[in-house]
Formats: structure tokens, C-alpha cells, sequence
């Protein structure tokens, strides 16, 4: 039986209701005619948190015993889904204690702690938060939930998906950032279901190919830490159940430079009048840059917009 399917992420898509926002899909014109193709963005930077995650954690944390739910849970996260354990945690009456690396952008680390986590800190570049994950979780009876190796945290990103499919209807192509995996291994599981004939194409920063080069390889590969912009991105290896969902569901994965994702916040900013962080505006860089062909309709994820506005005017600055 696989390890995700259409009917879990409906189930996720039930659970959801009512407590995760009902994202916009948004269209421009200029965008159209620069690929050439009728492009749907998903709004998850307007998701709660701001991003896509809270759908996962959501849906993960919510299905806990109460008396797990009394103990608390532990997550590790670059940021988003930090932020999204530390809501649900709190939506559902319990705690959350988060690891974070140290370099973490601080307005991430503000917004986790505005939450009511607990945050610890570990060097990314020599730590292992899996294992320090892990030793938390047992250290202080927490139930750990992490960001992407997780049926039911998959199965929550795939309803940013299946609310894009149901409210647009036939698309050629899927467009989803991908970090871990768990994101297009949601919403390809819903896509394809849905849409049998349907493209989903992944999009890495050049820097972070990870899994372009475990699906060339047709198994997990290792990278070295990737130093990208789009630090929700900067993954080492695909997860063991993302990539065995991903290498069934996913077409292609396209590769974007840092100056096309810079290109690409800009164009949203400008043109949308959205705000989206690095790894959100990967999918629309794909688009403009040409890496992603799209004829017909293509939908495209835009997964978060949680960036300083120091960090944002920094980094779509010309010159």
C-alpha cells in the first residue's frame, strides 16, 4: 500500500478546515506572456505562518493521544516548519521545543518564539538535527514531527494541490520548490491521482540538486550542505520516504540560479504585489528563466513568504 494517498490527503484536507487559510490563486498577464503558457500561482506565502508548512504540522500534530499532546512535541527546521509545529503545537493546547541552526534568519527565529516554543540552537554545518532531534524527543518524552519524513505531514503539504487542482480544474503542468520532498511528494501523490496525465516538475536551487541527482541515479544521493539564498532549500539528501514517493510521482526537477530566484521575488513583487521569500519564488524563476516549459496551463506552488524586510530589500535590490 503506498505510503500516501488522494484519500489521506483529503482525509488532511478535512482536518484542515476551518484551521489552515484557503489559499488564493493568483494570475498576471505579463507572466502569462513571458512563458508563453496560463499560469495559476498558489498563494501559500498568505498560508498561516506564511507558509505551506502549517498544513503538515497541522495534520500531524492534530492526530496525537492527548496525553502526547500534554507532553509536548520537538521539530527541527530551518524556519517554516518551525514556525508551523510551534501554531499547531499551540492551536491544540500543547508545547513545542524547536531546533534551529544557529544561522537561521532571525525573524524566523522571533516568529518560532512568538509562538510560545522553545527554541535550541545547532551549528547546520556540523550538527545533526535528526539525531539531536531524536535525543530530545526521548530525552523529554516529546512526540518528534519532523518537516518532511512523515505520512501525515506529506499528506497535509498535498492539500495546497488539491485545492489548486479543484479550484482551477485541468492543468499540463505542477510546478513545487523542493526542499526535502515533502511538499511535491504531497501534491504530486494528489496531482497524479487526479490528473493522470498531469507533469509535476520539482524546482532546486543550482546549489542544492540533491534530488535531481537521486532521481537521475535512481537512488539517494548526498550532497554537500548547499549554500543557496533559499535556505528552505538548502537539503543535504532527499528523505528516505519523500524520494520513494517523488521517484514514482515526479517528472522532472529543474535547477534555478540565486540571481533568477532574485529575478523572480522581484517580478512577484513588482507585478503581483506579493512578497515571497527565496524558496518561494523558485517555481516562478523556473518560469521566467525558461528551465520549466510550459505550454497549455501550469499551476505553480508558491511555497512561502517569510523574509525580513531588510533581508527582502537586500536581496531584490538591483546593482
Amino acid at each position: 500500500m503506498p505510503a500516501v494517498t488522494l484519500d489521506d490527503v483529503r482525509d488532511a484536507a478535512t482536518r484542515l478546515s476551518g484551521v489552515a487559510h484557503h489559499t488564493p490563486v493568483l494570475r498576471s498577464r505579463t507572466l502569462d506572456e513571458r512563458v508563453g503558457a496560463e499560469v495559476f500561482l498558489k498563494c501559500e506565502n498568505l498560508q498561516r505562518i506564511g507558509a505551506f508548512k502549517f498544513r503538515g504540522a497541522y495534520n500531524a500534530v492534530s492526530r496525537l493521544a492527548p496525553e502526547q499532546l500534554n507532553k509536548g512535541v520537538v521539530a527541527y527546521s530551518s524556519g517554516n516548519h518551525a514556525q508551523a509545529v510551534a501554531l499547531a503545537a499551540a492551536e491544540l493546547g500543547s508545547s513545542a521545543v524547536v531546533l534551529m541552526p544557529e544561522d537561521t534568519p532571525q525573524s524566523k527565529v522571533d516568529a518560532t518564539a512568538g509562538y510560545g516554543a522553545e527554541i535550541v540552537t545547532y551549528d547546520r554545518y556540523t550538527g545533526d538535527r535528526v539525531a539531536l532531534g531524536a535525543a530530545l524527543a526521548a530525552e523529554r518524552g516529546l512526540a518528534l514531527i519532523p518537516p518532511y519524513e512523515h505520512p501525515h505531514v506529506i499528506a497535509g503539504q498535498g492539500t495546497s494541490a488539491l485545492e489548486l487542482l479543484e479550484e482551477v480544474g485541468e492543468l499540463d503542468t505542477l510546478v513545487v520548490p523542493v526542499g526535502g520532498g515533502g511538499l511535491i511528494a504531497g501534491s504530486g501523490t494528489a496531482a497524479k491521482a487526479l490528473r493522470p496525465g498531469i507533469r509535476v516538475v520539482g524546482v532546486e536551487p543550482a546549489a542544492g540538486d540533491d534530488t535531481k541527482r537521486s532521481l537521475e541515479a535512481g537512488e539517494r544521493v548526498k550532497i554537500d550542505v548547499p549554500r543557496t539564498i533559499a535556505d528552505g532549500q538548502a537539503a543535504e539528501i532527499p528523505g528516505e520516504l519523500t524520494f520513494s514517493i517523488n521517484r514514482k510521482v515526479v517528472d522532472d526537477v529543474a535547477l534555478v540560479t540565486d540571481d533568477e530566484v532574485r529575478e523572480a521575488m522581484r517580478f512577484a513583487f513588482e507585478r503581483l504585489k506579493i512578497v515571497l521569500e527565496p524558496s518561494g519564488a523558485t517555481g516562478i524563476a523556473a518560469l521566467l528563466s525558461g528551465r520549466v516549459p510550459a505550454p497549455g496551463k501550469a499551476g505553480v506552488i508558491l511555497s512561502g513568504g517569510n523574509v525580513s524586510p531588510e533581508r527582502f530589500a537586500e536581496l531584490i535590490a538591483r546593482g
